[in-house]
């Protein structure tokens, strides 16, 4: 079964109708039949975002979807992945990485996901594929 890891970028652009990804990051993860995929950090940092760039109401719609199984995998990170996320935090000085996105990239590579819905060109520096194209 394939598996894709969903970013926060992706998700706000899915639950934002105004984000100018709306419309791509809706057709790709409304048409995925696998897998979705995303941490206990990524739902925090999407919450928050949401309450604050868009409103309360949405904030709630989308972390009813994140934690409905059918819907999303919600993946918690476990000590040694926040470990190895704050190395590369630390390490990787030159590159704008969030330290959820250094979390999100360790637990990738535990869960050997290769492929990210992400919005940005992180997940792509960091070595992963990213939808959409």
């Amino acid at each position: 079964m394939k598996r894709l890891f969903v970013d926060t970028g992706a998700w706000f652009a899915f639950f934002n109708q105004a984000d100018p990804d709306h419309e791509a990051v809706s057709e790709l993860l409304l048409d995925w039949e696998n897998l979705l995929l995303t941490t206990d950090y990524v739902f925090d940092e999407l919450i928050t975002l949401l309450r604050y760039r868009v409103d309360h109401h949405t904030a709630v719609k989308a972390g009813i979807a994140l934690k409905n199984p059918s819907i999303t995998m919600l993946v918690y990170l476990q000590p040694d992945d926040r470990d190895k996320a704050w190395k590369q935090f630390q390490r990787d000085h030159d590159k704008k990485y969030s330290f959820t996105d250094c979390t999100s990239f360790a637990v990738m590579m535990r869960l050997k996901i290769h492929q990210a819905a992400a919005v940005d060109n992180d997940f792509r520096r960091a070595g992963f594929r990213t939808l959409p194209d």
